[in-house]
């Protein structure tokens, strides 16, 4: 099912938790939000990521102004929600440290140091890196907690109703969930050699071995953990879903063949050889609605929590001392707002001095 404009509050004030400002060495202030500023590097920053993510879903011109004009309203709610998270005591640091850890073990890095290595060398600056996924999650979790747990639930009828309404947008390919479990063919592999045709050979014989473990008995989410060279290890091999036409006709011919839970024979690939479980084989067609229940209540849950949404941030505005320098439009300023949002703000407040910053590449 396709994503709507439904969700596009939401996901805007949490992406926008992560962002970093542009190359900069003065800044200038655009906006206070309490104790809070904003510069104009973040707001030309946030624009520029709107208006990418908008041409990669081929938006309309209209679409993508609108969304960039709204762009300050976006950082202003997300300082917003990160005050209110400190009111709250809501605590993010666990959370950050498990969600590194998850992305160290998905690198197949030894230390956290070796992760700041590799986000250094990809020219992220990795303390900022970790104070944006912070901010993503304090968001979340004030979003969940103050606005998403006080959504009721859904009536059968409702969810029926969502369901004939959108029938369309639920029609599906012939499609599969995959897992693999990948004996690799290179010298980073677990059993290396300097030969390529005995590291071939050496693979061969393992991968023959882990099926045969398989068909007597083993868990195939064990055998990933003890015996998979996959990036995927550290997601217990999971791929992900395929359709008709995405994989080499030889494995899309032993794959779209198999039943949920069964899986191939070792195929030999570029990468090694290959060991796929079907997790879901999903037919092509409208499924019925038992089948697609939670992606129901989602999107229902999502096209409620919007307006809510906007409702609790309308509040917070009211509770907040709100400036915006002129030239600059805040489109989220209600206009019953008896706080300051639109002042004039002299030239040594108007500016931040920073060090050079760095941008957001590659995986991070």
């Amino acid at each position: 099912m396709r994503a709507s404009s439904k969700f596009l509050l939401l996901s805007a004030v949490l992406s926008l938790a992560c962002l970093m400002p542009a190359d900069t060495v003065v800044e200038e202030i655009v906006a206070r939000v309490n104790s809070s500023i904003i510069t104009r590097g973040e707001l030309l920053h946030s624009q520029e990521q709107v208006r990418q993510e908008l041409q990669q879903q081929k938006a309309s011109a209209s679409d993508i102004a609108k969304r960039e004009k709204d762009a300050l309203r976006d950082l202003i709610d997300q300082q917003l929600l990160i005050q209110k998270a400190d009111d709250l005591g809501i605590s993010a640091d666990a959370e950050v440290l498990k969600q590194l850890d998850a992305m160290r073990i998905d690198m197949k890095l030894d230390s956290m140091e070796a992760l700041e290595k590799a986000a250094t060398d990809q020219g992220v600056n990795f303390d900022e890196y970790k104070q944006g996924l912070k901010n993503k999650i304090l968001t979340q979790r004030v979003v969940q907690d103050e606005v998403g747990r006080r959504i009721g639930q859904f009536t059968p009828a409702e969810m029926q109703q969502f369901y004939d309404a959108h029938k369309q947008e639920f029609d599906q390919p012939e499609q599969v969930a995959l897992s693999e479990i990948l004996i690799s063919t290179d010298k980073s592999a677990k059993n290396p050699s300097d030969d390529e045709n005995a590291r071939t050979i050496l693979a061969e014989a393992k991968a023959k071995s882990v099926y045969e473990k398989l068909q007597a008995g083993a868990k195939f989410t064990d055998v990933v953990k003890s015996d998979s060279d996959g990036q995927t290890a550290a997601q217990q091999g999971q791929l992900g879903v395929y359709k008709r036409g995405q994989l080499a006709k030889e494995i899309e011919d032993k794959v779209f063949a198999l039943k949920p839970g069964s899986y191939t024979e070792p195929i030999h690939t570029k990468q090694g050889f290959l060991i796929l479980r079907v997790d879901e084989h999903m037919q092509a067609g409208i499924p019925p609605m038992k089948q697609v229940e939670g992606e129901i209540q989602n999107a229902l849950y999502y096209e409620r929590l919007q307006p809510a949404l906007r409702e609790y941030l309308k509040k917070l505005r009211e509770e907040a001392f709100i400036e915006v320098r002129p030239g600059f439009v805040d489109t989220g300023a209600s206009p019953n707002q008896t706080r300051p949002v639109y002042t004039t703000a002299s030239a040594d407040a108007g500016t931040k001095k920073l060090g050079k910053k760095k941008k957001k590449l590659g995986i991070f």
